[in-house]
């Protein structure tokens, strides 16, 4: 079986003369190159109509011709324009899950084998035909004995299996692609495979998609702007989710939204909102908002809100990350470009040997033009692309997390900009970032972090008096010979230390307490 989808792929990429690409573009060396010059001739068969169009193309066409698997990678292949070129990611760009769905009786004995019991025990109603198919998954409509509409995720039945032999080939692929080729080794391919493995494992967990979801929800439960469905834990199970059905129009029907009266300029602006306050307030973000996995109400109270879909990739940033982020953003509003070099090279992501003066020359050429020109002008996408291709110069590591948040962040823009040409990323969204690192640094974030640590402190700040005293006595030594008079130096001078130590954390926690107490005081 394995040999056989070997051949396929060898064939396929073949047939769309990708060994040409290799040669063309001078990715092979050595003995690599030769044999692909001696055996090209042995695949007269491909027809030269398969060398005719541009690189890009011919690698999308071979990505569709391999499979669904293989176009999912191509898709998230695709979001890393740090490591492609322009060209080629625009054309994978292009590529579109379009499945057919698997048969009715097929996910009937999916569900029934998921819950033990007859799906008719489950559901009052269930539509056969699916709403949405893609290469991991399927939708229907149904409805609960209660009356409850609900959209029921299922499964591609036997699919992990496949996932799990083409993900093998592809490694085997990706180590190949660095073994002889200098760009295969500078583009991290098998980072890339890895990457897109764990993407891929998690969705096919739908318990995961719907603790995400139910995670979004949670964030926005008092939102007018963003509406997620409600998960139906009762019946969710690893290969199938249930939740709340959402009533809407695509975001992708303009023309449509604003028939149904929707402002469709502040919806732009409200995308904009929404997607900052997932990732700086929350720390957790739709990483997939694409038009596909977006809607937009478009009746009652909640007219104009988003409807958010989809949730089997979601981003995450750590207390660490935000913080990074702070710095940046900090040092970028003030043109500080050294400043942002320093703190690439402070936080381990740029060699520690970086010059700094060429690293903030070249940061500078890709930000001041943001400032020089108006900012209706501006597209936050091109800016973090030019960022991507001088961090690549400078060998910056990238993070996983960060890069979903630049694809998210151009998905964001490019769906705004669709919305309303005039949308201005950065105006709409620099008050909000601004708010955000104002709670970040200074007074505003110690309050609010002796808020969070005030239980710790009034646990502490009573038994201080004792450890000080234990710490005093414990330093006080008998008179001791002269030549241990050095370390009995040290001693004294560490409990000193200690003491000056443990007074000023019982003025902070005095602090911390006034800032608990506050919060009762009308």
């Amino acid at each position: 079986m394995k040999i056989v989808r070997l051949f396929k792929i060898a064939r396929v990429t073949l047939r769309y003369g990708l060994d040409r690409l290799l040669l063309e573009h001078a990715m092979t060396q050595g003995g690599w190159a030769r044999l692909l010059t001696w055996v090209q001739p042995l695949f007269f068969w491909r027809g030269a109509e398969s060398l005719s169009g541009p690189r890009g193309e011919r690698l999308r066409l071979t990505l569709e011709a391999l499979g669904p698997i293989f176009v999912k990678f191509g898709q998230v292949l695709s979001t890393r324009r740090d490591l492609l070129a322009q060209d080629i990611a625009d054309e994978l760009a292009k590529l579109q899950d379009q499945v057919a769905p698997f048969p009715w009786v097929v996910a009937l004995a999916e569900m029934e084998k998921a819950y033990g019991k007859p799906l008719a025990s489950v559901f009052g109603s269930f539509d056969e035909v699916p709403i949405a198919s893609a290469s991991v998954a399927q939708v229907h409509f149904a409805t609960l004995h209660d009356g409850r509409e609900v959209a029921v995720k299922i499964l591609r039945p036997g699919i992990a299996p496949v996932i799990d032999h083409d993900i093998a080939l592809l490694k085997v692929l990706a180590g190949l692609l660095e073994k002889v080729s200098e760009d295969g080794r500078r583009l991290k391919v098998r980072q890339v495979v890895a990457e897109f493995d764990k993407y891929l494992h998690d969705e096919l967990d739908l318990m995961r998609e719907a603790a995400n979801c139910s995670q979004l929800r949670r964030n926005f439960t008092k939102s007018e702007q963003l509406l997620v469905p409600e998960v139906h834990w009762d019946w969710c199970r690893q290969s199938v989710m249930v939740m709340e059905r959402m009533h809407g129009t695509p975001i992708s029907r303009v023309d449509e939204l604003r028939a149904k009266g929707v402002d469709i300029s502040r919806l732009a602006s409200a995308g904009v909102e929404i997607f900052f306050t997932q990732v700086f307030r929350d720390g957790f973000f739709h990483a997939d908002m694409h038009p596909g996995n977006i809607f937009v109400s478009t009746e009652g109270p909640t007219k104009g809100a988003y409807i958010a879909l989809d949730f089997g990739i979601v981003g995450t940033l750590t207390d660490v990350d935000k913080n990074y982020l702070a710095q940046n953003f900090l040092a970028f509003f003030r043109r500080d470009y050294k400043r942002v070099a320093e703190a690439h090279v402070e936080s381990g992501w740029a060699p520690a040997d970086t010059r700094i003066d060429e690293f903030e020359a070249a940061i500078r050429a890709c930000c001041e033009p943001i400032f020089d020109r108006p900012l209706a002008q501006i597209s936050f996408g091109r800016v973090l692309l030019r960022l991507f291709q001088t961090s690549r110069r400078f060998n910056v590591n990238i993070q996983p997390q960060l890069v979903l948040l630049q694809k998210t962040l151009l998905n964001i823009e490019g769906l705004g900009r669709q919305l309303d040409p005039e949308l201005d990323l950065w105006k709409t969204g620099k008050p909000f970032l601004e708010n955000w690192m104002t709670e970040q640094v200074g007074w505003r974030a110690l309050t609010a972090a002796m808020e969070r640590e005030s239980v710790q402190w009034t646990r502490l700040v009573p038994v201080l008096p004792r450890l000080i005293h234990q710490a005093l006595s414990n330093s006080a030594v008998s008179p001791a010979p002269t030549s241990e008079l050095v370390r009995l130096e040290a001693q004294v001078t560490g409990a000193r230390r200690l003491a000056a130590l443990a007074v000023l954390v019982a003025v902070v926690a005095m602090f911390a307490m006034v800032a608990m107490f506050a919060n009762f005081i009308p």
